[in-house]
């Protein structure tokens, strides 16, 4: 991973698949505090605490968890990283997207930040990728 996390110099990711780049910073001012998700031209926004939140869960899991990546008007697959970043019982009780109409696809974004992180290990296979806590 290259880049700092900053607005600056954001993070160089790519999906698990490795079909896609994008890039995510953290936006500390935001209320609340935001990452920043840039896809092409279409930017997605994920509360702050979902780095460490995610990686807690993960560490509960003791096991791979399916990514499960869906868009916000799509039902996600029960027990996958997407369900918990919609799930209430989550620590903030519900959504980890921030921008309406685009909170989905949680567990496409997320979990490769993670693995760049050192938090956890993910798949990189062309579909069904898993993540795991380290």
């Amino acid at each position: 991973m290259t880049g700092t996390g900053s607005a600056d110099d954001p993070w160089q990711l790519t999906t698990a698949p490795g079909t896609s780049a994008y890039t995510m910073h953290r936006d500390e001012a935001a209320d609340p505090p935001a990452l920043v998700c840039q896809v092409g031209s279409t930017t997605l926004k994920y509360r702050l605490s979902a780095v460490d939140d995610l990686a807690a869960w993960l560490r509960e899991q003791a096991d791979w968890v399916d990514l499960g990546a869906a868009d916000e008007q799509k039902a996600a697959q029960p027990g996958t990283v997407e369900a918990w970043g919609r799930d209430e019982a989550n620590p903030v009780g519900g959504w980890y997207g921030l921008r309406k109409g685009y909170r989905g696809r949680f567990g496409m974004y997320l979990p490769p930040l993670l693995e760049a992180l050192g938090l956890a290990e993910l798949t990189h296979e062309k579909r069904n990728n898993r993540i795991r806590a380290i």
